[in-house]
Formats: C-alpha cells, sequence, structure tokens
C-alpha cells in the first residue's frame, strides 16, 4: 500500500509541474505580455465583437506560440467579421 501511496504522489507531483509549464489559465504564450489578451478584451468591455476579440487573441501570440497558422486564424477571423459588417 505505501508503494502505491508513493506511485500517487508521485503522480500528483508530476501533474502539478506540468500544470505549472502549461497552465491553461496564464498559458506560456501570454505570461510575458505586460497585459494578456483576455485582459485587454475584458477591460474594454462589450467593444469588441467574438471575431475581433479573436484577432486580438492570435494576433498578441503568433510569436510565441503558433506563428503563421496563428496569423491565418486571426486573418479568417477577420475577414469573417468583415463579410458581416459588409452584410449588414
Amino acid at each position: 500500500m505505501i508503494f502505491l501511496s508513493g506511485i500517487l504522489n508521485q503522480s500528483f507531483v508530476n501533474l502539478d509541474y506540468k500544470m505549472k509549464e502549461n497552465n491553461p489559465v496564464e498559458p506560456n504564450h501570454y505570461v510575458d505580455m505586460k497585459l494578456s489578451p483576455l485582459d485587454y478584451i475584458m477591460i474594454n468591455e462589450g467593444a469588441f465583437t467574438w471575431c475581433i476579440s479573436n484577432v486580438i487573441k492570435y494576433v498578441s501570440r503568433y510569436k510565441n506560440k503558433n506563428g503563421i497558422e496563428d496569423l491565418k486564424k486571426a486573418r479568417w477571423y477577420l475577414d469573417r467579421q468583415i463579410q458581416q459588417l459588409e452584410n449588414e
């Protein structure tokens, strides 16, 4: 039983370490920013649509996460917002 307890405790230690590295609440690609995209969007409550909020998110993180892929995602959301405005 002590052996099993040791394995479980070790698993929680490893999980805690992984959570610090890959924290879903404050991911590494946002930590070095002076103001996170989420904080910026929330401070300006109601100023941005869903699409524009995603543009802000992807453009803010592209250098530290997915590079060109994030810029393409930002472009997709921007194009979607433009299309929506043109159809109003």
